[in-house]
């Protein structure tokens, strides 16, 4: 018999959701840095065996909207439990539960298997531990609490056969093959994105858009053209440094990530374009994909 699922991964930011989809899927699927909001989309992961496929979904951190992006955001993490057959709510050691009581009242009432995962337990002691375990079942208390460090692969053995047993029978929903749901496209202008996020301080990285205007491979190279998108001239600026350094060293980076990513050489070529205020446009946004639909 073959099972298959939608495994998705939910939580606040900054809990180590992209870092643990990238265990369990075992491709660089996800971007993550240290930054909080670097996911903004539904990223799905595909894993297959010959008797089995996991879906899994990694989405933005649940934070309350300040602008037209984050409600989207939040919609694309509200839509992902809609649909899962089995859901990982990711928390830590450190974040207060209570943070986003609204999102957790919606998560008690589902009925299906929620596995929450306390990560980053290499930053407490078995007594702090034991604390935080004590306080997660009380707010969830259907909910089965499987400790974990993502980053150090403790544990993420465990939650794989917990989530294989738990997989409904059911065909593939993708082909064998497929890694993820995402195009190529996709992947070059979430690593661009990726190398802004570690490079520029403050507010910058979080006004930036990426769109790949050109992906032409041939037979030993990728010729790529993109467009970095910023909500005002300061910050176009900033994104070209002095003389164009900043940008050069972004496109450096972002050049040496994408052929380990496609594992053919790249050729990158980079522009920054003012579209303002972008982050608060419906057209916009639909145009960047940011509609969960």
């Amino acid at each position: 018999m073959h099972k298959a699922g939608f495994v998705n991964i939910v939580g606040n930011p900054n809990v180590g959701k992209s870092t643990l989809m990238n265990q369990l899927v075992g491709e660089r699927i996800s971007i993550a840095t240290f930054k909080a909001q670097t996911t903004r989309h539904r990223i799905m992961g595909i894993v297959n065996t010959d008797d089995m496929q996991i879906v899994f979904s990694d989405t933005p951190g649940v934070l309350k909207p300040n602008y037209k992006l984050q409600e989207s955001m939040l919609a694309f993490s509200e839509s992902a439990l809609a649909d899962a057959d089995i859901l990982l709510y990711v928390t830590d050691v450190v974040e207060q539960p209570e943070k986003n009581q609204d999102f957790l009242d919606k998560v008690a009432t589902l009925d299906i298997p929620v596995l929450l995962l306390i990560n980053k337990i290499d930053l407490t002691n078995q007594e702090g531990l034991v604390k935080v375990v004590e306080k997660w079942h009380q707010l969830l208390p259907k909910a089965e609490i499987l400790p974990i460090s993502a980053a150090n692969k403790f544990g993420t053995d465990m939650l794989l056969k917990r989530i294989k047993e738990l997989l409904p029978d059911s065909p593939p929903y993708f082909d064998k093959d497929q890694l993820t749901d995402k195009p190529a496209r996709f992947f070059v202008s979430e690593i661009i994105r990726e190398k802004i996020l570690l490079y520029y301080d403050k507010e910058i990285p979080y006004s930036v858009e990426v769109e790949v205007q050109q992906f032409k491979e041939e037979a030993k190279r990728i010729n790529i053209s993109a467009v970095i998108y910023v909500e005002r001239d300061s910050q176009k600026g900033i994104i070209i440094g002095h003389q164009g350094v900043a940008l050069k060293k972004v496109s450096t980076e972002a050049r040496k990530t994408l052929e380990k990513f496609f594992g053919k050489h790249i050729y990158l070529d980079t522009f920054v374009k003012v579209d303002k205020d972008w982050r608060n446009s419906k057209r916009e946004l639909d145009n960047f994909g940011y509609n969960p639909e």
